[in-house]
């Protein structure tokens, strides 16, 4: 089973271009599903029943993986199933059958516009390091971002004239995105004194936009380091993850009048029930709102 699970994997990456990331959480995802037939004894697919996807989504709850999780990890199994029939391992595709469990809706976590500013403000603008992370911060907020997006981002996908950067999303999915002055601003800082340091001694050849201070390309994990170590200087007590100013930006547009499908436009959505989730964050604030300052809440 294993031959045909990278057989898919291989049909996602080179048929469908999908990132090294997303490649990742499909093979996790597959891993655990394999491991679970194997365990039932099952190992040729023409055996797996409907019963056996089912059982194997009890399995994934019993581990206390969140609603969420499994409803991906369901994803998956139907797109292989979905590739299994396609391919004539299968004549049906059994796991179309199967239920996906009803999803929670989760907020994501949101600064306020204040928040935010503590945040930006943290960096030591008058050390290169410093200036570096103000431009990464800046440019986070300034135009949505993913941090996967932020680190491959090029010294070419970024026009300081008209205020645009280009960037890949997911799915090979290529968009234009406005940044505001002052990210420009601090862009502008960093590329003619931050980043023209950390390159000396290291060959200069490098394209990425955000390197470290050895001069290599930035890497994800110190992007998220970056983020906490400033939301906890700025005393900011939520919960941080790497795409909070992604979230941020969102729901501060649309705060404040911008079109969903603007905001869908700039996020790289690619559908836009997915960007409906900061309407309901901007409810959740309307109502919060109402039951503070209301006299009858």
């Amino acid at each position: 089973m294993e031959k045909v699970v990278d057989e898919f994997l291989g049909f996602l990456s080179i048929e469908k271009g999908y990132s090294k990331n997303t490649l990742h959480a499909y093979r996790r995802d597959l891993v655990r599903f394999v491991t679970f037939l194997s365990q039932q004894k099952i190992a040729a697919v023409t055996d797996i029943q409907r019963v056996h996807i089912s059982e194997f989504m009890l399995s994934e709850k019993d581990r206390g993986l969140a609603t969420s999780s499994i409803s991906r990890s369901l994803a998956t199994v139907k797109s292989f199933f979905k590739f299994l029939v396609a391919e004539r391992y299968l004549e049906t595709n059994i796991a179309a059958f199967v239920d996906s469990p009803k999803l929670w809706q989760n907020l994501p976590d949101c600064l306020s516009q204040d928040e935010v500013a503590r945040l930006l403000s943290q960096p030591n603008t008058h050390k290169k390091k410093g200036v570096r992370d103000r431009a990464l911060l800046e440019l986070l907020y300034a135009s949505g971002l993913r941090v996967s997006e932020a680190v491959n981002l090029r010294l070419e996908h970024i026009n300081t004239e008209a205020g645009f950067i280009r960037c890949q999303g997911k799915g090979g999915r290529e968009r234009i995105v406005p940044i505001g002055k002052m990210a420009l601003r601090y862009l502008r800082m960093y590329l003619d004194g931050a980043r023209p340091y950390f390159l000396k001694g290291h060959g200069g050849t490098i394209r990425e936009m955000f390197i470290s201070q050895l001069g290599r390309k930035i890497s994800r994990q110190s992007i998220w380091k970056i983020i906490k170590k400033y939301a906890r200087e700025a005393g900011i007590r939520k919960k941080i993850m790497p795409h909070t100013l992604r979230h941020s930006f969102a729901t501060h547009l649309l705060e404040r009048g911008a079109d969903l499908r603007v905001v869908q436009e700039m996020l790289g959505h690619a559908d836009i029930s997915t960007t409906q989730i900061y309407t309901h964050v901007d409810r959740e604030r309307l109502k919060s709102i109402h039951r503070r300052f209301h006299p009858r809440p």
